[in-house]
């Protein structure tokens, strides 16, 4: 029996019209949808998007296209989400520099747009910052590791890939990529371990 809590009912309700829990279910993936995004972005694009403004517009996209959205299995929200990131970046990256067509990026409401839509994020800003230091420790001990071990947590950890589909996407043996994803999640471990809280 499904709890009324998980995220394939707050999903449902959410296509019924329940903004709060589609609030709820995205909430429930704004640490990993960051991460995920604050690699996609790559350095030099970071520099011109944070990582925090693509996921709120990835959640404002997602908020207007829920209606669309399958649920499959757990994890299927937050690819559908990583998904709608790609889109948001390579529209952003598309767009860079250049004046923005009209339409394109909806502002949020503001004292110079008081008819914007409110952002998804309602919570307050010591939460805000501490869920902030939050990510950027994580995202420090993700640089931490070597590019082959930080790509495989973030697609068996973050993306919630299994095995198979790891192995397809990189091209290696099944085996080979169980055993990269124990060693990156030691050598993870470690780092935590002597980077403490």
């Amino acid at each position: 029996m499904r709890l009324p809590s998980s995220t394939s009912a707050l999903l449902e309700k959410a296509k019924a019209g329940d903004a709060d829990a589609l609030s709820q279910a995205l909430e429930r993936n704004r640490r990993r949808l960051t991460v995920l995004v604050h690699f996609k972005l790559g350095p030099r694009a970071r520099q011109l998007s944070d990582a925090e403004d693509v996921v709120q517009e990835v959640y404002l996209r997602a908020f207007r296209a829920i209606g669309r959205f399958t649920y499959e299995s757990p994890g299927s929200l937050l690819r559908w989400l990583s998904s709608i990131a790609d889109h948001v970046i390579a529209d952003r990256a598309r767009y860079q520099g250049r004046e923005k067509r009209a339409g394109q990026e909806v502002p949020f409401r503001s004292p110079s747009n008081p008819l914007g839509p409110e952002p998804l994020d309602s919570r307050t800003p010591s939460r805000l910052l501490a869920q902030q230091e939050a990510v950027a420790r994580l995202l420090a001990r993700l640089n931490a590791l070597p590019e082959d071990y930080r790509r495989a947590i973030l697609m068996a950890k973050i993306e919630g890939l299994s095995t198979a589909e790891m192995a397809e996407r990189l091209g290696k043996p099944r085996e080979a990529v169980a055993l990269l994803v124990f060693r990156a999640v030691k050598r993870f471990r470690a780092i935590c371990e002597g980077a403490g809280p």
